[in-house]
């Protein structure tokens, strides 16, 4: 096995209202190793969405252990998870959430202006970079109300490249966008875990899943299967297949 980026030990989230109990997971046991792209599914009400609050520290575990890039995270304070989700995870959610009246740029140059370890690095450099590296050298200054669907989310996955963090979660990261945008970004997606980098992608897609690795499947706050792609689609590659039968 390599290395280890996620580890849960039966993470259990109960959520207490009045009388009623929620048992939203149920002793979950989830290890994810460096350079997989896993899929998590299940329906409304299976317990993912609550799992991706645990895995991005936005949330804690009423019991059980998770640790996260060889960090123990469950029972740290609020600062020091925050610290954390800043240096370890990186971010991608389906409805972009890019600031409206800042450029490309500044959206993600974002997550370095809140780091408070005062590293010394050229912030505007590593920005451009990482826009680069996802295909929008050439839009960098423009706000998001001047970029498709598309370029929004490759500026969202940029913001969450920049600070090189050890795990990439990305919620319902294709739910805002047409098909043939949806598998642009899973070629990206497979472009940047071939180049090493650990993805989690919550999805209730399968042909979004069909482009991971792995798909651990939920159900009651369970996970109730957890096994490898067989038949792995390469993204790229239908995008080209797409092409050619439009044209």
């Amino acid at each position: 096995m390599g290395e280890v980026v996620i580890q849960t030990d039966k993470i259990t989230k109960t959520y207490v209202t009045g009388t009623n109990e929620v048992h939203a997971l149920r002793e979950v046991d989830l290890t994810v190793t460096k350079g997989e792209l896993v899929a998590i599914m299940g329906t409304s009400g299976s317990g993912k969405s609550t799992l991706m609050n645990m895995l991005g520290c936005l949330d804690t575990p009423t019991s059980g252990s998770y640790t996260l890039d060889g960090v123990r995270v469950d029972g740290l304070g609020k600062n020091e998870l925050a610290a954390i989700r800043n240096q370890k995870l990186g971010f991608v959610f389906q409805g972009f959430n890019l600031l409206a009246r800042t450029s490309a740029l500044e959206n993600v140059e974002l997550p370095m202006l809140y780091d408070r370890r005062g590293l010394k690095r050229d912030i505007r450099a590593l920005a451009v970079a990482a826009l680069e590296r996802v295909g929008l050298g050439d839009r960098m200054e423009h706000p998001p109300n001047e970029l498709s669907g598309g370029q929004q989310q490759r500026v969202a996955i940029a913001r969450a490249l920049v600070t090189e963090p050890a795990l990439v979660l990305a919620d319902e990261p294709t739910g805002n966008l047409d098909s043939r945008t949806s598998v642009e970004v899973m070629a990206l997606f497979q472009e940047l875990n071939a180049g090493g980098k650990t993805i989690v992608v919550v999805t209730h897609e399968p042909d979004i899943a069909v482009y991971a690795t792995r798909v651990v499947r939920m159900k009651d706050g369970r996970i109730f299967s957890d096994e490898p792609v067989a038949s792995r689609r390469d993204a790229a590659r239908d995008l080209e297949e797409l092409d050619r039968n439009a044209a």
